[in-house]
């Protein structure tokens, strides 16, 4: 008996736990459940109504863990599509040194939200200490001691803001002479260049002359597929300036003819604007008529929000510079998507050391993404290679239709400025920017020379060429690199040729060595 009654008491335990737990009010998806496997259990076996509390009870508890898996997902999902709202735009920073491109930026940031008062207050006593009070704003994108110290930017600093429409990733770049190399790695990543020039009396001058770096920048630029330019005339609230009219068009009439011959559409591609870094004025808002009466444009904020791109193609094949590597379990590469989109599980080649790799994850803004498309600075983990098999330069590319390795390629080469006016002949030697690849090239023949007038080759044989002329030319490197054909994919066929810290040659790829070819058999255009 005493058995009987513990089963009775644990059958009534059950109803009432039961009845408690529903307390009359079940959720549908659960009524609908119970009463469909009930008279199915009932004809299998009679099975008695006991149990069956036992089985409403597991089937809410597995609802509510499935609804509780299924929420974040949702979340996920829709976080996504938000973002995918977003444009992403990489806008660098370009300019003579001491034109105030880390202020600005530092500013931005500040005005976007991306940093406290408390942060710049560190910044403000940090620049009084060293007796360098208006540095405090670029403190926030010149972040090592020897950039502060010295209050030079040496390598491209790397922030993110957001406004209403677009994301954007800013590419702080040196604008000393010596740090040249690194602003051509920050400005081969960019889709919009904001060329910052000092309206200070001496300062656009020393900038813009002939030594100045504002020159160089801008044919760089160009060259580096930056195809958009913001021209923003920075320090206008300067003693010397005091946002004045004359100044200002005075910059804009000696800015514009070398622009424009440095192949900007004056009209569609170049914007001016007047603002102060420092303080923040025309930036987030339009700047105050009292203090500039004559100025009716758009502000900073506004102007980049304006800027339309050329879209990149997301289905097209994977082609992802790398501009770095690191170790963190696992092997993880940094750069930006140029074409295609990677997903996590994707199989790609490193190339050219063809390198089969499997994507792990993907990070983009310190965010973990599931895929990223063209345009997107990116890190991606990968298996399958070893960190110290990877060389900046090295291309992550798609196994169907890998990106071309070669060792030599014919090109279209415009002459700059060669060094104690040279002449460019075979056997001129240099050095190759294509991308992220820095490397050591030789001119090998010139092929043709090219009339600026008619932009049709010349008849006669070309033996050697001076400044200023476009010349079709066979390059020579040492090492296998990856680039494309220009007309192909212009962000990976558009290189410069620099040679004792200047630019010498600004071109793009036209032919490539067919497949299984020597050099002689190379492919045109």
């Amino acid at each position: 008996m005493n058995i009987d009654e513990e089963i009775q008491s644990g059958i009534r335990s059950l109803e009432l736990d039961s009845s408690e737990q529903s307390n009359g009010v079940v959720p549908m998806d659960v009524v609908k459940s119970v009463d469909v496997e009930t008279p199915d259990m009932m004809e299998e076996e009679g099975i008695i109504d006991e149990p069956q509390p036992d089985f409403v009870e597991v089937h809410t508890e597995t609802k509510g863990k499935d609804k509780a898996k299924a929420a974040p997902e949702v979340v996920e999902a829709i976080d996504e599509t938000e973002e995918e709202k977003k444009r992403h735009l990489n806008v660098v920073f370009i300019g003579h040194v001491d034109a105030g491109k880390s202020t600005t930026g530092g500013q931005i940031l500040f005005l976007s939200g991306q940093v406290d008062d408390r942060t710049i207050q560190k910044y403000e006593k940090e620049a009084k200490d060293k007796s360098r009070e208006s540095w405090y704003m670029a403190y926030i994108m010149d972040t090592n001691e020897e950039e502060r110290a010295k209050g030079k930017t040496v390598e491209v600093g790397r922030a993110h803001f957001e406004t209403e429409s677009t994301r954007f990733t800013i590419l702080d770049a040196p604008g000393h002479k010596n740090y040249v190399p690194n602003m051509i790695s920050g400005a081969s990543q960019a889709d919009i260049g904001v060329l910052v020039i000092s309206a200070r009396k001496g300062e656009f001058e020393t900038g813009f002359e002939k030594g100045g770096q504002t020159r160089e920048h801008v044919q760089l630029a160009k060259t580096l597929g930056v195809a958009k330019l913001l021209v923003v005339v920075n320090k206008m609230d300067d003693p010397t300036v005091n946002w004045s009219k004359e100044r200002y068009d005075e910059i804009e009439s000696k800015v514009i003819p070398f622009l424009r011959s440095s192949g900007y559409n004056m009209k569609k591609d170049v914007q001016f604007l007047p603002l102060s870094g420092l303080v923040g004025s025309n930036m987030k808002t339009r700047v105050e008529k009292s203090m500039c009466p004559w100025w009716n444009g758009p502000c900073l904020f506004e102007a980049l929000d304006s800027v339309e791109v050329p879209l990149r193609d997301p289905k097209g094949p994977v082609r992802m510079p790398i501009i770095d590597k690191f170790k963190d379990m696992g092997t993880v590469v940094m750069g930006k998507i140029e074409s295609g989109t990677i997903r996590e599980g994707d199989s790609l080649l490193v190339m050219p050391n063809k390198a089969h790799v499997k994507v792990i994850a993907i990070y983009c803004d310190e965010n973990k993404a599931k895929r990223s498309g063209p345009g997107e600075n990116v890190r991606v983990k990968l298996t399958g290679i070893e960190e110290e098999d990877i060389l900046s330069g090295f291309v992550l590319s798609s196994i169907v239709k890998p990106i071309a390795s070669v060792t030599e390629f014919n090109a279209q080469l415009q002459i700059v400025e060669l060094l104690d006016n040279a002449i460019f002949t075979a056997g001129y030697k240099a050095v190759l920017h294509i991308h992220s690849v820095v490397e050591e090239c030789e001119i090998v023949s010139l092929l043709q020379q090219i009339d600026p007038k008619t932009k049709k080759p010349m008849k006669k044989k070309v033996l050697f060429v001076k400044n200023g002329a476009v010349v079709v030319c066979r390059i020579q490197v040492s090492n296998m690199i990856c680039v494309e054909k220009f007309a192909d994919f212009p962000q990976l066929g558009r290189f410069t040729l620099r040679s004792e810290g200047k630019t010498i040659a600004v071109g793009k790829v036209t032919g490539l060595p067919s497949a299984g070819g020597s050099g002689s058999s190379t492919v045109f255009e």
